[in-house]
């Protein structure tokens, strides 16, 4: 009985590491707009889609306005 639920619980690790991944993702996604409307909203940027975020897990925005 034990091992049958390490086992689950080992299977579902995997997918709360992408769930997690995807919202840092999304934190960082959300930050960025905001971040850009309160600091450079003149600086024109085209904001990339959140896959750019889940694979880099960072700031997209240009050093210029993170300045």
């Amino acid at each position: 009985m034990t091992s049958l639920l390490f086992l689950s619980l080992a299977a579902a690790a995997p997918e709360c590491d992408d769930l997690k991944r995807d919202m840092q993702a999304l934190e960082l996604f959300l930050q960025d707009q905001d971040d850009h409307r309160e600091y450079c909203p003149s600086l024109k940027w085209e904001q990339p889609k959140i896959d750019v975020y889940k694979k880099k897990l960072e700031s997209q925005l240009p050093e210029s306005c993170k300045k």
